[in-house]
């Protein structure tokens, strides 16, 4: 039973206090970190019943850091037990071990308000991983966890696929990074036949010492059974084209998953042709990723041939790095002129030629794309036309921050905007970039030579 003085709450404007008070009581030197990003969090709640997640995120580059340690966690969950305010705690990239962990378990056991945690790039290990685990097994609050990066290895994973064995309320779980075995993922994918409660899982960068697929091979077999999983990341998974014929197979008849991550695999050509397939029976997709694979101009084609007429489900495809030439994204340019369903697209370190630089161009200028929603931006140089790279993708400040400038959630991290509300987003998109955009005609209106404007025009 807690101690009366450690269950009373504080209001949001007491938040700074309240954790002076715990550190003295902790005899624990106060973090200047933490004291002005808990005072920073107290002055933006706007009312004594706002709930928000304290962010104290140690690869900050706006604020002087002191990363945080096991010490400084332990007067963090003393904080919590005293602000009900606080739903959510982010704190990614700090010096939290496996103690750390140990002490935040145990307040998830007795808590029944807490409903996010972000651990991601920590130094938690396998015995940390058990403890959160089992301490999600009775936790009732908690929707969201990240534990990526963080190197729980195979054992440690195990344990969580254990865990959503019991779990009923977790919606979201990354475990990406974490140097998870074949055993473990096989695991996880057994364990999501039967749930039905979570709705996004990252399993990106497993270790794998085998050419065989069958890590894809259960997750295929996952998404025949599973109609309640919306977002699946396999990034880096090993993934070749006989990987993605399998997931395409199952996919046919899944009518929930809008999200398919595979990035940074080895998908071909041929591959490009399965997903092509899958997405001429227009199934719920919304959101595919094949950045940083090798499709080439053919996959492209077999990829633009399907949006044409077939697909009216798709609102956001990556091909970037892809050995991509002009021919491809030519194509890939003449369906977006007849598919209006596609509003995000992502092309950006293939080979672009003229002609593609014309057409994306081309594009843009008439409002067929808006600024926010690709990553290229086109630019003149004596009358010819050329393709910047803007920072904005589905998933670009993940890992990483940018170190000055306003960040714009929905043009760096779309996937996040057309999962949440995608004709909202899209509408979003357009109407803040209306200005922007007819500011960015006028200009380039007036430094473009008349052969070049021509062929815009056309």
């Amino acid at each position: 039973m807690q101690r009366k003085e450690e269950s009373r709450m504080s209001t949001p404007s007491g938040l700074k206090a309240s954790y002076v008070d715990a550190c003295n009581e902790l005899n624990q030197a106060v973090n200047p970190f933490i004291e002005y990003m808990v005072d920073r969090a107290a002055r933006s709640s706007r009312s004594f019943y706002d709930e928000f997640t304290l962010t104290l995120n140690g690869n900050s580059t706006l604020y002087p850091v002191q990363r945080l340690t096991d010490d400084d966690a332990a007067v963090l969950i003393r904080l919590l037990r005293r602000n009900i305010h606080i739903t959510g705690l982010d704190l990614r990239f700090n010096n939290i071990t496996n103690c750390g962990a140990e002490i935040i378990a145990k307040f998830l056991l007795e808590t029944e308000t807490f409903s996010d945690l972000n651990l991601m790039c920590n130094d938690i290990g396998s015995n940390g991983a058990e403890w959160l685990a089992k301490a999600l097994q009775l936790n009732i609050s908690v929707r969201h966890l990240r534990v990526n990066g963080n190197k729980i290895g195979n054992k440690g994973g195990m344990h969580f696929a254990t865990m959503l064995q019991l779990n009923r309320t977790l919606e979201s779980l990354d475990i990406a990074d974490c140097d998870l075995g074949i055993q473990c993922v096989i695991g996880l994918a057994t364990v999501l036949n039967h749930n039905k409660a979570l709705k996004s899982i990252d399993v990106g960068r497993p270790l794998v010492y085998t050419l065989q697929e069958e890590m894809t091979v259960h997750m295929a077999d996952m998404l025949h059974v599973n109609q309640s999983l919306q977002e699946l990341h396999l990034a880096r998974f090993e993934m070749k084209d006989f990987g993605v014929q399998q997931l395409c197979e199952q996919l046919a008849n899944n009518k929930t998953l809008r999200y398919l991550d595979l990035r940074c695999n080895q998908i071909s050509s041929d591959g490009a042709n399965y997903l092509a397939e899958l997405l001429k029976l227009n199934t719920p997709l919304k959101i595919l990723d094949l950045s940083a694979n090798r499709i080439g101009d053919d996959g492209l084609v077999y990829i633009s041939e399907a949006l044409r007429y077939l697909n009216d489900q798709l609102q956001g495809l990556s091909v970037t790095r892809n050995s991509i030439t002009g021919v491809g994204l030519v194509a890939f340019a003449n369906i977006l002129k007849s598919n209006t369903t596609l509003s995000n697209v992502y092309i950006w370190g293939n080979e672009f030629d003229e002609e593609a630089c014309i057409e994306f161009a081309s594009l843009l200028k008439v409002g067929r794309l808006t600024s926010k929603q690709t990553d290229v931006s086109p630019y003149w140089i004596d009358g010819h036309v050329y393709l910047a790279e803007l920072a904005h993708g589905l998933q670009m400040f993940y890992y990483w921050i940018p170190q000055y400038g306003v960040q714009d959630e929905a043009a760096c991290n779309a996937s996040m905007a057309l999962l949440r509300e995608p004709q909202s987003s899209m509408s979003q998109f357009n109407m803040e970039d209306t200005e922007s955009s007819s500011t960015e005609k006028a200009h380039s209106s007036g430094s473009i030579s008349g052969d070049s404007l021509h062929l815009l025009n056309n």
